[in-house]
């Protein structure tokens, strides 16, 4: 299969770049900058990102261009373009002062295949320190700002474009056009990755690789583990056992909704009630981390004990996607974030791994469970943590906390899924992750009816991302959080304020804990 290659130079956009050439029906691998698969004759292009360091930098990352100029397009993104001029004999200094935010392109090369069909004056998005004063002997400025008169470059001679402006985001207008031009009609690519390409090619794979061979994999309700499962039971049926776990702290009914949905999909799920050992563990744990810990350890045991009743499995599936591997790995190959479903296997288990989604990002995922013809309600539910409620419950963890919280988030999720705006869409299609906190380590002062309550409250929390990185609070209409405040007072018993949480991340994080 074509492929392009991004190296990654330590941009915070680098994901993006992946995302938006895999929209372009393209496959693409995000590889350490020092890894160019020199021998893969699939690769039609390379990708230079980003980087945080400067060209100057003694600790800044190099590679090698001789390994791909000149034999395939190269396409450098921001570092990647000042990394091109600086190495092939151009030049580049400290700015003035930071370039970044947006800019307007106020010359445009429309001749060159890089812009065709691009607008005059079109936004872009600048984001960097240094800028390219003189560009490479045989290279031709195509692109130019106000403030940037090298904004885009290419080689007269060899198939190298450079850009210091970011296509891959938003804000970039035309930024998908650019790389449709670079991956499309510079590169060649034949557009065949798709999610029914995916899931042909991977259900034989699946075949080939699992043969009659039985495989266990660990559900958790999730959208990831949820389609590998699908896509591991169209390749082979009821030889493969899952495992979904309750530790108590799901959200309102969700247990039994969850294996309900996954009747009707056909799963062979064995479903364990392990609320008790949970609780009882976690008695009297305030701190976050160990909190964790605690249900992390837990959740191995239950699982393992599970697990080890099917005595002729040889495999473990997990639900890890490209993103995991890419986290969990910085570009010198060192692990810098452990993942729950990165981190192997217990030795004890003597099984071998499978991972049929993990080339796919989170997007991907959702196209591939809808050409499985799973529900959309499956497909598009929210982001949920592992620890589940515990890391939405400030102090100790109780059934009567757990309670009360999935009491007031049952209000608030549902509210948004039945609210609809003037776009015709439902809140809960809007935001990409929501929930709410039970502040259990604060008491305020309220009174309903004639009486004073002395209870806890509660905080909603709505963000807006595209990949849990960065992300926005939302911004829920009042009426709604009126309506949703009042009923979950009024009908909650243990709570008696509501408040709303509108911190982005950075510099706050998306859960509490």
């Amino acid at each position: 299969m074509q492929k392009i290659i991004i190296l990654d130079f330590g941009s915070q956009t680098t994901q993006l770049i992946g995302r938006r050439v895999r929209e372009l029906d393209t496959f693409c691998e995000i590889l350490p900058y020092n890894k160019f698969p020199a021998d893969d004759p699939s690769v039609i292009g390379v990708i230079l990102s980003g980087s945080p360091y400067s060209v100057h930098d003694p600790e800044a990352f190099k590679v090698d261009l001789s390994q791909f100029v000149g034999r395939i397009p190269v396409l450098g993104i921001c570092y990647g373009a000042q990394f091109i001029s600086h190495t092939l004999g151009g030049k580049v200094e400290k700015a003035d002062s930071r370039e970044y935010g947006r800019a307007n392109l106020q010359t445009v090369d429309t001749t060159n295949p890089l812009f065709k069909d691009f607008d005059q004056h079109s936004q872009v998005w600048m984001s960097h320190g240094d800028t390219i004063t003189a560009i490479p002997e045989d290279f031709k400025v195509i692109g130019s700002t106000k403030d940037v008169q090298n904004a885009a470059f290419a080689s007269t001679k060899q198939p190298v474009w450079a850009v210091q402006f970011h296509p891959e985001v938003y804000h970039t207008l035309q930024g998908t056009l650019l790389l449709k031009n670079f991956v499309v009609d510079i590169c060649g690519s034949r557009q065949e990755w798709s999610a029914a390409s995916f899931v042909d090619t991977t259900v034989a794979e699946l075949k080939a690789q699992l043969g009659q061979d039985r495989v266990i994999l660990g559900l958790s309700g999730g959208v990831d583990s949820s389609v590998a499962a699908v896509l591991l039971n169209r390749a082979i049926g009821n030889r493969l056992t899952c495992i979904f776990v309750d530790h108590g702290m799901l959200r309102k009914n969700e247990f039994t909704q969850v294996m309900d949905d996954y009747k009707v999909l056909g799963l062979n799920v064995i479903g364990v009630d392990a609320s008790e050992k949970f609780f009882s563990d976690l008695a009297g744990v305030t701190e976050p981390e160990q909190k964790r810990k605690i249900i992390g350890r837990d959740f191995v045991e239950v699982f393992n004990a599970e697990a080890k009743k099917i005595t002729d499995a040889r495999w473990l599936a997990q639900g890890t996607i490209y993103p995991d591997r890419i986290e969990s790995l910085n570009i010198t190959g060192k692990v810098i974030k452990s993942h729950h479903n990165v981190g192997g296997l217990p030795k004890e288990m003597h099984l071998q791994l499978c991972e049929p989604l993990k080339w796919l990002f989170k997007d991907e995922v959702r196209r591939v469970g809808r050409q499985l013809g799973m529900p959309e309600h499956l497909i598009n539910r929210h982001p949920f943590p592992g620890p589940g409620l515990a890391v939405r419950i400030l102090g100790d963890i109780t059934r009567e906390k757990v309670r009360i919280l999935q009491d007031a988030d049952d209000i608030y999720i549902r509210g948004l899924r039945e609210y609809v705006d003037a776009d015709g869409e439902t809140l809960y299609n809007k935001v990409w992750q929501a929930g709410a906190i039970l502040l259990s380590t604060v008491r305020s002062v309220g009174v309903m009816g004639d009486e004073r309550t002395y209870e806890n409250p509660v905080a909603l929390r709505a963000v807006t991302s595209t990949d849990a990185m960065t992300a926005d609070w939302a911004h829920l209409p009042y009426d709604f959080l009126a309506k949703v405040s009042n009923e979950i007072i009024n009908k909650v018993r243990g709570v008696n304020r509501v408040c709303y949480d509108i911190s982005s991340k950075p510099p706050a994080t998306i859960e509490w804990e």
